[in-house]
This record gives C-alpha cells, sequence and structure tokens, in this order.
C-alpha cells in the first residue's frame, strides 16, 4: 500500500468511525423480510491466513513444475505436488497431509472471488471480507464476529461472544487493520476481545500484574464513574457510552467466572497441547477449541498478517510456505478432530480463508488493468523466485468442517491452465457470508438502524447463501 492510499483509506475510516460514535441508538434490529432459517450451528471459527492464500500452492492443485535454474516463470503452475486426501475426487497441496486426512469431514470451495476493488491492497480486501462491505463506508461497518454477536448475543452470559485471536497492531498497516477489528455503529460491548499472544491469554483476563484486585476493582469504578459523568459527546453518542460500560461489566463477569479458565492454556494436558504446539497460531487453535467449549459465538484465529511476512509472499513463496504448512496443518486438523469427539462439530462451523489468492504471473485478475507490484523474471535464475508472488483475486479457496456444510463435497472449479480462474460456481463474498448467517439460522436480509436507515449484515441484503454446501438447506 503506498502512502496516498494509506492516507485515502485512513481518512475514509476515520471519518465513518467519527460518524458511527455520534449517531444516537444505531443499532435496532430491523426485522428481516423473508423467514428466518434454521440453524444448523451454533459457533464460528474463522482461521484466517492473513495475507493471501495461494490456491494453487494449497487446496487446488494444478500441474507441478520442480524448481531448477533457467526456469520459465510462465511454465509454473504449483510448486508443490499433488497428494490425495479423504476423498476420492479432491487432491490438496504437498505439506496439508493431516487436513487431508479430515477432508471427509468437509467442504471444499474452490470458486471463491476476491472483490474487484480497483486498488490490490490487503487492508482493503481483508476490511471488504470481513465486513462484508468494500471501503469506504459512510458508517462504520461491524465485522461479522460482531454483527453474529449483537444478533444471537453471547451462548454464555460470562463468556465474550467474540474474540479475536493472533493478531498484533503495531507490526505494519495496524490502522488499516484496526478499522475492521472493532464492532463498528453497533457498539463497543459486540466488537472483539482481543488476545495477541494465545499464551497469554489467561494473563489478558487478569488485573495487571502487581496490582491486587481491590486496587483493580476501585480503578474500574472510578473509569465508569468518570464515563456515566461525562459531558454529552465526550465519549460518543448516549449509546456509545452506555455501550462502553456494558462492556465494562461484562469484562469484570468473565474475570469471576468458571469460564475464565478456558483462557488457561496451562489447563491443557501436555499430550493434547503437543498436538497443538506449532507456535502461535496452533497454540491459537486450541485456544479456539477451549472457548468455543466454554460457550464463544464467534472465534477467529489468525497465522496474522504482517506486510512480505507469513502469507504475503513477496518472495521466496516456496519455501515460505513450506514453513507456513507445517504451522497450519496439524492443529487445524486436531481441532476437527477434537471438537468431533467431543460431539461439537456438527454445531460449530469451522471456516479457512484469505482475502485473495496469489499467482506468479498474473496480478489482479485476468485482463485487469491493475499496477504489478511484484516484478517476476520471464526465466528464474534463484530459488527465491519460486513461488506465487503476485496477489489473484478469481480463483481462492476456503474450506469449511461442522456447522452444517456437507461432508466431503468440493463446489467450483478454477482453470486447469494459466489463468487460473473461476469457470464454475462462482462464490463471492456477500454469498459466503450469507451461508453463514444462515447456518446460524440469521437471515442474510437481517438489517440494523443506522441514521434512520437499514444496514444490511450481507451488502445491501443481497446476500444468497450458497445452499449446495448446506446439508439441510
Amino acid at each position: 500500500m503506498n502512502a496516498s492510499t494509506r492516507r485515502q483509506f485512513l481518512k475514509t475510516a476515520s471519518a465513518a468511525t467519527l460518524a458511527a460514535l455520534a449517531a444516537e441508538y444505531p443499532n435496532a434490529i430491523l426485522a428481516a423480510q423473508d423467514a428466518k432459517p434454521k440453524a444448523t450451528a451454533d459457533a464460528v471459527i474463522v482461521l484466517w491466513m492473513g495475507g493471501g492464500m495461494a490456491h494453487t500452492e494449497t487446496f487446488d492443485p494444478k500441474r507441478y513444475t520442480p524448481f531448477k535454474e533457467g526456469l520459465e516463470s510462465n511454465a509454473v503452475l504449483s510448486t508443490f505436488p499433488s497428494i490425495d486426501t479423504a476423498v476420492d475426487n479432491i487432491k490438496f497441496s504437498q505439506g496439508l497431509e493431516n487436513l487431508a486426512k479430515v477432508m471427509d469431514r468437509g467442504t471444499l470451495i474452490r470458486s471463491y472471488t476476491a472483490g474487484d476493488l480497483g486498488f490490490i491492497l490487503h487492508s482493503r480486501h481483508q476490511y471488504q471480507w470481513h465486513t462484508g462491505y468494500a471501503p469506504p463506508q459512510t458508517v462504520a461497518a461491524p465485522h461479522i464476529g460482531s454483527a453474529i454477536a449483537r444478533t444471537l448475543g453471547p451462548r454464555d452470559p460470562a463468556m465474550p461472544a467474540f474474540i479475536d485471536i493472533g493478531q498484533r497492531f503495531d507490526l505494519g498497516e495496524g490502522e488499516e487493520l484496526k478499522s475492521f477489528h472493532t464492532a463498528g455503529f453497533l457498539g463497543s460491548e459486540y466488537g472483539p476481545f482481543l488476545i495477541p499472544e494465545p499464551a497469554e491469554a489467561r494473563a489478558a483476563i487478569s488485573p495487571p500484574k502487581g496490582m491486587s484486585p481491590g486496587r483493580f476493582a476501585d480503578r474500574s469504578k472510578y473509569y465508569k464513574r468518570m464515563l456515566e459523568q461525562s459531558p454529552v459527546g465526550e465519549f460518543g453518542s448516549d449509546y456509545q457510552k452506555e455501550s462502553l460500560l456494558r462492556s465494562m461489566d461484562n469484562a469484570h463477569r468473565l474475570l469471576t467466572s468458571p469460564a475464565a479458565r478456558a483462557f488457561d492454556l496451562s489447563l491443557e494436558p501436555k499430550e493434547s497441547f503437543k498436538k497443538y504446539d506449532t507456535g502461535r497460531f496452533g497454540q491459537g487453535c486450541l485456544l479456539a477449541r477451549r472457548l468455543v467449549e466454554a460457550g464463544a459465538r464467534f472465534v477467529e484465529v489468525t497465522t496474522e498478517y504482517i506486510p512480505f511476512k507469513n502469507w504475503d509472499t513477496h518472495d521466496n513463496g516456496h519455501t515460505r510456505l513450506a514453513e507456513l504448512k507445517q504451522t497450519i496443518d496439524a492443529p487445524i486438523a486436531q481441532l476437527v478432530l477434537d471438537l468431533e469427539k467431543r460431539g461439537l462439530l456438527d454445531r460449530t462451523m469451522i471456516v479457512i480463508a484469505s482475502e485473495f489468492s496469489r499467482d506468479m504471473m498474473v496480478e489482479g485478475r485476468p485482463g485487469a488493468v491493475v499496477k504489478g507490484q511484484v516484478a517476476q523474471p520471464d526465466v528464474m535464475t534463484e530459488l527465491k523466485h519460486y513461488g506465487m508472488h503476485r496477489h489473484f483475486t478469481d480463483g481462492c479457496s476456503v474450506v469449511m468442517f461442522g456447522g452444517g456444510v456437507r461432508k466431503g463435497y468440493l463446489h467450483g472449479r478454477t482453470a486447469d491452465e494459466r489463468p487460473c480462474k473461476t469457470i464454475e460456481n462462482r462464490v463471492v463474498i456477500e454469498d459466503l457470508h450469507a451461508t453463514i448467517f444462515h447456518a446460524l439460522g440469521i437471515s442474510p436480509k437481517q438489517a440494523y438502524e443506522i441514521e434512520k436507515r437499514p444496514f444490511y449484515v450481507t451488502r445491501d441484503g443481497l446476500g444468497k447463501p450458497v445452499t449446495e454446501i448446506l446439508r439441510s438447506a
């Protein structure tokens, strides 16, 4: 993201946030215009591959070409060979062997296409994926987790309904990430409970180190009194101030609740912990399982978006993906197995997704006039050239387990030759969101009132659930 586009993004996002804070009682739920679907899920876990997960290197492998010096770049479609999965007609990319073994429990969408937003910018596409709306908006659009928390409420009164695990905001593009890690106009009580470090989750719900419980309680009382006595507008509208006060009450309820034990990974049996312990993401998957067991409604776990790190493979794509797969493969598969063993998978939807895919030669989508951000040589002379480096929006993979999705099902298809774009059963963000909402018993036409007009949970209420992937739709 260059400086001018970053400034414009922040300017519009900040303006929308201020407008939301000024709004009076903005989140009355309006009656949906269609029948409420029957829920097949009670909770959602999003596993976010921040930075752009290349479909041809993960869940949609194409022809494999091993690296050699002098290899033509355009000849390479996948840098990993394909492997069998538990489903006869589905292949994965090498390095995802554990996930391959549990594919018979889930659905693979190979035809998700990211928005055509004019700029191929991570923060813009992540904003759209998480809110369902392309930035900028005239109001602060809520994260999908916040919309679910507002509509359905917590599954357990002491447990935050929406919990975000693994994303720090001081590693580049932090302000852009913050713009959608919020409840927007819905109010603070529906925003994410942020846990940047899974291993320190227990500390996140404890008084600061060295501070006695009594002193902590006194500080909280003082802060609440300051909010209650503040002049009108100092902390936003009356509604926003009341929402912040309610969020504080919710936090205190958690401090003294048995549900707080779910945040403490040291309580997990050692053998179980080892199965997840591939680093911060693996520990985040374990934490997500424990939180859903304890009553969380929506949990997002991220590999963490950091510019030019993790899935943001502007170079050394093959080498870095080999390492990333070691981080995600075992813990995601174990999450599926553990939820299944506990009888929770049928009512918990797991979604593996990313803001867009990647290709070695095509930037954006075929035929789009988009500025290329990576110079890929026609002929490779070093291993760092080997891998998918450019942003690709016209063919992405999403994997879903549980929560009413079909088992061992493949939806959509991409071309077998470059450009490996969607050619069958295209799925866009409002329809993917509508599918998630449908499984939770929420209509895609569900709306909230803001500034005396409706704001729908899917873009303009137009989302349509992909009923082919839902067992009971």
